[in-house]
């Protein structure tokens, strides 16, 4: 009966993955899959569907809000745009507006409207211009951005003038009936001031030109792949960054020929030492408590399932993204695809912290798989709740809706946590027990006294340096995407620049792990997960760098986004190196107690 009854939990588990995956390719592939399908396509005089998304102050990515918020034109009947999870957690709200954009329909000057803005109204839209705010608009797909307006500044007067944008100019391109490409500019010309608090009547007006291209509607987001909202300073990226593996690759191949010769002449003196029986010293001394288990198990084990389930995740989106799911606009494909395959890969962090805690005699299951399963979550979820309090606050369109946030708990009620407790039993009732070569003794030796630089703080920081090292230049490109309006699509050299990543922090766990145990310290097991998971405090340090010195963000809101999102995002990758690392150790431990004769 029992390998029915397995049958039959991995066959649902296969089907619900299989369903899942479906979905999840549909929702972060959704706009090609819409090409595909031929909607797109477009007669002479069709509307041609426009969107208007957010605005926002530009240096404050994450400060954004509804387009409508602002008192613009509005339609008797706004309606707005069906949108997939990961689009709603990226904070899109898309409303449709007065612009009557037909295709291949040139207009010389349409009027949108024209209104009295109330003192109230004036002063919003002054705000919008001092804080520099853009909009966000999609035709067919396409984004496009433009700003709220300008801030004069005159030698002759010490007051800024502040200048309201009421023009906007529309220019398509198409190859037969396919938009290709759109871009819009502002009439300087065709400003109103609105530095005073008086009431002012505006006309907004715009106007669209259609231009034939040969660009194939296939190769019309590619454009994207090399664009940015504002000029960018052209960087040898390659270059720096070949440069700067090369150099951590031969900084780790110089301490592993070392390492390699230490250990060699390590084999050849305890060798000698068994054949004429003297005093043992060094790590063999050591080799009746180098594999007693770590204090705290139950968290030590939660923790190594939790770290290897983020190494599985992020496996999975290189593999996506080496695929070309991350094109650039898929919008919320990213937030689609690690919501869903955090959600399918909750069985692994069940089944190795649960098969760990096992081999180490624990008996408190329960209390292990709700440790398991709320150790990454658990600060996740408070973050969120803080930073969805200060969105509503702030009335911004980051803040998630009711419903999206029960979607969310849902997911995490049906699959996440019951494959957290799915994977937990079948890694329970995995009778494989743990391998040590050497038996381990009944009452632990003492430690020798220590200096301070073999202490766990300065290890950490040892540690951390030569794998942030390695990722160093790539972070500005990665934080420059995420936390600004550049564009990140070199998957390829990223996952290159991670493996290295995950080598490096291997190695020098490793090579910490040796220099530890050759001073008699047999406590390494929480050494080895601090070690390998200390790049995470040096992200979190350069998160800081960045906020003051490479960025403009302030304010509340985006300071806790950023400072909030980055935390978990480090304290992820503490837990998943910190697995890394604890992973290198113990094969390494394991391969050299085998290589002596120990009694």
């Amino acid at each position: 009966m029992a390998p029915i009854r397995w049958s039959v939990v991995v066959s649902a588990l296969l089907f619900l993955l299989a369903v899942k995956y479906v979905d999840a390719t549909r929702s972060a592939s959704g706009a090609f899959m819409r090409h595909l399908l031929g909607n797109h396509k477009y007669s002479n005089g069709d509307p041609v569907p426009l969107y208007a998304n957010k605005v926002g102050p530009f240096q404050n990515p994450s400060e954004t809000y509804q387009y409508y918020d602002l008192p613009f034109c509005t339609p008797k009947d706004i309606r707005h745009k069906t949108e997939d999870l990961g689009e709603v957690l990226e904070g899109d709200r898309m409303v449709t507006t007065m612009f009557n954009l037909t295709f291949n329909n040139d207009k010389e000057f349409e009027e949108l409207c024209s209104t009295v803005l109330t003192t109230e109204q004036v002063k919003k839209f002054r705000r919008a211009v001092e804080q520099d705010y853009y909009f966000q608009m999609y035709f067919d797909d396409l984004p496009l951005w433009g700003f709220i307006g300008k801030v004069e500044t005159s030698d002759e007067q010490k007051e800024n003038r502040y200048l309201l944008f009421t023009h906007v100019h529309f220019k398509v391109s198409y190859n037969n009936d396919r938009v290709i490409e759109i871009g819009i500019t502002t009439d300087p010309k065709q400003v109103k001031d609105i530095t005073k608090d008086d009431p002012v009547k505006v006309t907004f007006t715009y106007s669209v030109k259609w231009e034939p291209t040969t660009i194939t509607f296939e190769k019309r987001m590619e454009k994207y792949q090399k664009y940015s909202f504002l000029p960018q300073h052209l960087e040898i990226h390659w270059f720096s960054i070949i440069n700067s593996c090369v150099t951590v690759l031969l900084l780790t191949g110089f301490l592993a020929t070392i390492l390699m010769r230490v250990l060699k002449n390590d084999f050849i003196k305890y060798t000698k030492e068994d054949e004429e029986d003297p005093e043992e010293t060094g790590w063999k001394y050591i080799h009746g408590d180098v594999f007693r288990f770590p204090p705290h198990y139950n968290v030590f084990a939660a923790v190594i399932g939790s770290g290897t389930q983020l190494l599985v995740l992020i496996l999975c989106i290189f593999a996506l993204s080496l695929v070309g799911v991350f094109y650039p606009y898929n919008r919320g494909a990213l937030n689609t695809a690690c919501l869903v395959i955090y959600a399918l890969t909750a069985g692994i962090s069940g089944y190795v912290s649960a098969h760990l805690y096992r081999q180490m005699g624990g008996e408190q299951w329960v209390r292990n798989l709700i440790l398991t399963g709320s150790l990454f979550c658990g600060p996740l979820f408070l973050v969120f709740c803080f930073n969805n309090t200060v969105a509503i606050f702030y009335g911004s369109s980051q803040a998630l809706p009711f419903g999206t946030m029960v979607i969310i708990a849902i997911i995490w009620a049906l699959v996440t946590f019951p494959l957290t407790v799915l994977g937990g039993i079948a890694g329970k009732n995995n009778r494989s027990e743990f391998t040590a070569p050497c038996r381990t003794n009944k009452y632990p030796r003492e430690i020798p006294g220590l200096p301070w630089y073999r202490n766990t703080v300065p290890q950490m920081c040892m540690a951390g340096f030569l794998p942030f090292s390695a990722i160093y230049i790539e972070l500005y490109y990665i934080f420059a995407s995420i936390w600004g309006h550049k564009i990140y699509t070199i998957y390829s050299i990223l996952f290159i620049v991670f493996i290295i990543l995950i080598i490096v922090t291997a190695f020098i766990t490793i090579a910490l792990t040796y220099f530890q145990l050759a001073i008699e310290d047999h406590e390494w097991w929480w050494r080895a997960v601090f070690c390998g998971g200390s790049t995470g405090f040096f992200i979190y340090g350069y998160c800081f760098y960045y906020y003051f010195a490479r960025s403009e963000m302030t304010g509340l809101l985006q300071g806790s986004f950023f400072f909030g999102y980055m935390g978990c995002v480090c304290y992820g990758f503490f837990l998943m190196l910190g697995s890394v690392g604890y992973r290198a150790s113990l094969l390494f431990v394991r391969h050299i107690y085998r290589a002596i004769k120990c009694e």
